[in-house]
C-alpha cells in the first residue's frame, strides 16, 4: 500500500450476486433479466464510493483464502479499496449476498455474512497492534461501521478505547439487523444512517415520515441521525435541529447499495467542510445518480 488510509470501513466485504429484471415480480415469477457478480457488502459499497470521491479507504473485514476470496481481493484493488488490513482466514469461506430486483425495486435478498460474524473481533486487530492504532494512541479519523457485525462485537466497540477518538458513522446493513445497533445508539461520537423502517425498529415504533423518526431517535439519546425514506423526505437530526430535504426525482434502475452511496457521499461532503444542508443535498444527489444508473 503506497499511502496509509484516511478512512476505515468496518464490516462486510463480499460478492454481491444481483438478479435484475424490469418486470414486476411476484412469488414464483420466472422472467428474463441480468445477473451480475460484483464486489459488495455495506463496508465495501461505502469504501468504493469514498474512493470515487478521492478518499483512501481501507476495509476491516473477513475474507477467505479460497478462490472467491482471492478473486475478491483482486477485484477491490482497481476500485481503490485497500484490503491490506483484512483478516484472511483459511478456514472461513468468503461471504456472499444474493438479491432479486424487479421493476418495483428489491423483491428479496439473503446476506450470508457468517464468516464475518465468526471472525468477530479478529477483524479489529490492526486497530490494536499498532498498524492503524492502539489503545494508547487510537485511530482518530472517520470510521464507517456496518451492522453485519454481531451485536456482541458492536457492544464491545461501543465501549472500546480503540474507537475513543474516531468519528463513527454507522449503518444497520438491513432492517433485519437494525436492532444490533442498540449499544451504539447513544454513543457520543456516533452518527447513525438509517432508513424509515430501521428507525422504527430502533425506536420500537412505526413512523410515517423521516422527520418524526429523526425526532424520536434523538429523544432516545442519539447524537446525530440521518433518516432516509426512498424518494420521499429525508431528515438530518442533531445539534438541536432537524433539516429536511426531498431527494431528486429519477428513474430507479437499481436499489442495492443506494443507502451506502448516500452515506459515503455525506461523509465526504462533511469532511470537505460543507454546511449541513449542502452536505445533505450532495448526498441525496449522489444516491439519485446511483439508483438512476448515472454512475457505475
Amino acid at each position: 500500500m503506497e499511502q496509509p488510509p484516511d478512512i476505515l470501513c468496518v464490516g462486510s466485504v463480499l460478492w454481491d450476486i444481483i438478479g435484475r429484471s424490469p418486470s414486476t415480480l411476484r412469488l414464483g415469477s420466472d422472467v428474463p433479466g441480468r445477473i451480475t457478480r460484483l464486489p459488495g457488502g455495506v463496508a465495501m459499497n461505502i469504501a468504493h464510493t469514498l474512493a470515487r470521491f478521492g478518499r483512501r479507504p481501507a476495509v476491516l473485514t473477513a475474507i477467505g483464502r479460497d478462490a472467491e476470496g482471492e478473486a475478491l481481493v483482486a477485484a477491490c484493488r482497481p476500485l481503490g479499496v485497500s484490503t491490506d488490513f483484512a483478516y484472511r482466514s483459511a478456514d472461513l469461506p468468503t461471504d456472499r449476498y444474493m438479491a432479486i430486483e424487479g421493476g418495483a425495486g428489491l423483491v428479496a435478498a439473503i446476506a450470508d455474512a457468517h464468516s464475518l460474524e465468526a471472525a468477530g473481533a479478529k477483524i479489529l486487530a490492526p486497530l490494536a497492534d499498532g498498524r492503524l492504532g492502539s489503545a494508547e494512541a487510537p485511530w482518530q479519523g472517520p470510521v464507517a461501521l456496518d451492522g453485519n457485525l454481531t451485536q456482541a462485537l458492536l457492544a464491545e466497540i461501543a465501549q472500546s478505547p480503540l474507537f475513543a477518538r474516531a468519528d463513527l458513522r454507522i449503518a444497520p446493513a438491513s432492517p433485519g439487523k437494525a436492532e444490533r445497533l442498540m449499544p451504539l445508539l447513544d454513543h457520543p461520537r456516533a452518527t447513525l444512517y438509517v432508513n424509515l423502517e430501521e428507525a422504527g425498529l430502533l425506536c420500537q415504533s412505526r413512523f410515517t415520515g423521516a422527520e418524526a423518526a429523526a425526532e424520536a431517535l434523538l429523544a432516545r439519546g442519539a447524537r446525530r441521525v440521518l433518516v432516509t425514506d426512498g424518494g420521499r423526505l429525508c431528515a438530518d437530526g442533531g445539534d438541536g435541529e432537524i433539516l429536511c430535504r426531498t431527494p431528486p426525482s429519477v428513474m430507479v434502475r437499481r436499489v442495492t447499495g443506494a443507502g451506502d452511496t448516500f452515506m459515503a457521499a455525506h461523509i465526504v461532503a462533511e469532511d470537505r467542510g460543507l454546511p449541513r444542508a449542502e452536505a445533505l443535498a450532495q448526498a441525496l444527489q449522489a444516491a439519485a445518480d446511483y439508483v438512476s444508473g448515472e454512475v457505475g
